[in-house]
This record gives structure tokens, sequence and C-alpha cells, in this order.
């Protein structure tokens, strides 16, 4: 019996350990607002994968993320697609598409969209409802919620974050089902932006016109 009475305590110290390990839902997006609030650039690499209406593609390539309102994804593979965000316009182009599309940034929703957060003042627990937090794996966390204004579109937004608040992962699940996933390596917390970093430049011949953003 006080055998058993040992390893009964032991394993309700080993539990107990555990919660107070696992922050709260709160807490950990507060992690994640620090840690964003504090940076003025951040560049990472990226693999981006959808799933969904029939198609699957996976795309990867170089992330690059600048206050006030800017980012700049230029992709590896496909080799040359770029999508720039200049804090005005959002600008799309894929090597052999015949037209640049540009939309402006008020008016942008896209799937990159989820990270605009970023870019300002964080507040997540503002920019989500229904937050809620789930382990993950290797030791992160998984913050989920509603992206407050995309309710017609976007069913959950799921983050993947480490307990100092650094985002690894986000989950993006649409209302039609399609599921479409980014997972970021080497975050470059204030790394140098060049000065035209955040500049678009048509190809010559490739007419610009204003659209809206790719799916």
């Amino acid at each position: 019996m006080r055998s058993f009475a040992l390893a009964a305590a032991g394993l309700f110290c080993v539990c107990l350990n555990a919660q107070q390990r696992l922050p709260s839902a709160q807490d950990l997006a507060k992690r994640v607002d620090r840690h964003y609030d504090s940076l003025r650039s951040l560049k990472a690499g990226f693999t981006e994968s959808y799933n969904g209406l029939g198609l699957t593609r996976t795309e990867s390539g170089t992330l690059l993320l600048a206050k006030p309102g800017r980012m700049r994804w230029d992709y590896s593979s496909p080799a040359g697609k770029v999508f720039l965000l200049d804090g005005r316009y959002g600008w799309f182009y894929t090597p052999g598409d015949p037209q640049v599309q540009r939309i402006p940034a008020k008016d942008l929703d896209d799937l990159r969209s989820p990270l605009r957060f970023l870019l300002g003042h964080t507040e997540l627990e503002k920019e989500m409802s229904h937050l809620t937090l789930a382990p993950a794996a290797n030791s992160d966390f998984m913050l989920s919620g509603q992206p407050k204004g995309q309710e017609n579109r976007i069913a959950r937004l799921a983050l993947t974050v480490t307990a100092a608040g650094v985002i690894t992962g986000i989950e993006v699940q649409e209302i039609d089902g399609a599921v479409t996933r980014f997972t970021f390596t080497g975050e470059q917390a204030n790394a140098p932006v060049a000065a035209n970093a955040f500049r678009f430049k048509a190809p010559a011949g490739v007419p610009v016109v204003d659209g809206m953003p790719p799916v």
C-alpha cells in the first residue's frame, strides 16, 4: 500500500507539473503578441501546401516581413513566382503569366492574410474569436480560432507556436473544405531589409491589371 501511495503521489506530481507547463490560450497569445511587437522585420523559409477542390500543390521559398504593412514571398518552387505587399497594393506574378495582378491592400482577401496581423501592433485575441490551445509536436502548441471578419471564407485558423511565441506553422481551413498549410523555418528576427525589397517592377512587356488575388 505504501508503494502504491508513493507511485500515485509521483504520478500526481508529474501530471501537476505537466499542467503547470501548459500555458493558457490567452497567455500564449500574449507571448506571440510580445514577440512580433518587438520586431521591425523578419525573414524565414516557408513551405506552402494546398489540398482542396480536386487540387493538390506544394510550393516553397523565402518570406520577408517588415513594418509597417509590408511582406514579400519569393518562391523558389515554382521559381520566380512572387507575391508582394508594399503597404498600398498587393502584387501577384508567376513567370509565364500574361499579366501582373494588382489589388489594393485594404481589399486583399488572400490566404496569406493571416500573417498581416504580424505587421502592426499584434493583438491575437482581437484578431481571432473562440481561441483555444492544444499541445502540438516538438513541444510546440497549437492556437486555434476563427479569424474575425473572415467568417464567410475561413472556418478555422490554427497557429503552431513555440513556448516563446514564435509561429512555426499556420493551417487555414476554408468553409468549402480546402486546407492550406504554411510551415516556417529559420526565422531571422530583425533581418536587414534592402531599400528596394518591397518595390515591385513588372517584367518588360508584361502589363499590370487590377484584379482579384489568386486562390
